[in-house]
């Protein structure tokens, strides 16, 4: 071989080691980052195992080994999303609890609102109030632990969020596509019937307008599962670090959860693929008037066909019933 080919191939050689290193290296800063930042978001609560008056119903298990089995199992999940108004120096109050149960069993995703006025207990504060004031009395462990009163269901996971960080998300993702049923006007915006593509601040004041909608609560409750929805759909497409990174990156300073890095790596690679379907319901119930607080009031009756609602959806094929 000529020595000027033998330098040649020597240094395209020498170059394309130095493209690998170099993006093994961007790779390994990626994953590090990501890493980082998710271990920022992360917020692990008391671990209080909740027992359901349903026999049928296992109880959530909060240790890390039983944690680690349901993950690498592909066990279904229950996740509370709390929207918090945080208010200066105040905790503020859960505006918004959205309650998801995931079965990548049966490949959907279930989806409600709990309507932030419903009367209930509010567990560790001995007394009944609305059920968004949990959070302003205990944070999100008590919002947790009330909810699963509520629902006499285990929840496993939660994501606090506050209204803005999820604007930016929306703004991350690229906009979502919504079908909004009816016009109207709110603060300074214009929203027009039907097919609509909104940035983050759009989306944020489309699912905060109540008092123009003929459902009030009910129909602001419809549109912030629309766009959670829509949200959900648009970043299970998402399958590089880097995008991860960027999502991470805009909810860091607005975000707690007690999903770690490791859960999230799982639910990313192997639930992704198998979640193909979100459905959703509403939670009936009547307004009253006690002690001259508005509450809304959700019988026994009703409770009993949501936490039924949760058991089907959580339930078939899954190893809930190993643990």
């Amino acid at each position: 071989m000529k020595p000027w080919v033998k330098k040649t191939l020597i240094g395209a050689g020498a170059f394309l080691l130095l493209v690998v290193a170099g993006g093994l290296g961007y790779s390994w800063y990626l994953y590090h980052h990501v890493k980082q930042t998710a271990a920022a978001i992360y917020e692990p609560i008391q671990p209080i195992e909740y027992k359901s008056k349903d026999p049928e119903v296992k109880a959530n298990k909060t240790t890390e080994p039983a944690v680690k089995e349901r993950i690498e199992n592909k066990h279904p999940f229950t996740v509370l999303v709390m929207g918090v108004d945080e208010r200066g120096n105040d905790k503020g109050r859960s505006d918004t609890l959205i309650v998801m149960a995931v079965n990548p069993n049966k490949k959907s995703i279930l989806m409600f609102n709990i309507p932030r006025d419903t009367r209930t207990e509010i567990i560790g504060h001995g007394t009944t109030d609305k059920i968004n004031h949990a959070y302003a009395f205990g944070g999100a462990e008590m919002s947790k632990q009330t909810v699963e009163h509520f629902l006499d269901y285990p929840i496993d996971y939660y994501i606090r969020v506050n209204m803005e960080g999820f604007a930016k998300l929306i703004d991350v993702i690229g906009g979502v596509q919504i079908d909004n049923p009816f016009a109207f006007f709110y603060e300074g915006h214009q929203f027009d019937k039907g097919a609509l593509k909104l940035d983050g601040e759009e989306a944020l004041l489309y699912s905060r307008m109540r008092y123009e909608d003929p459902r009030g609560d009910f129909g602001r409750n419809t549109r912030q599962r629309e766009i959670l929805k829509q949200v959900l759909k648009r970043a299970l497409t998402f399958n590089s670090i880097k995008q991860i990174e960027k999502i991470l990156d805009q909810l860091g300073s607005s975000v707690k959860t007690n999903i770690s890095f490791d859960e999230m790596k799982t639910f990313i690679t192997d639930y992704r693929s198998d979640l193909e379907q979100v459905d959703t319901v509403e939670i009936s119930g009547s307004g009253s008037t006690i002690n001259r607080v508005w509450y809304y009031i959700v019988g026994n009756g009703e409770k009993e066909r949501i936490h039924n609602l949760l058991k089907n959806q959580m339930s078939g094929g899954d190893a809930q019933t190993k643990l």
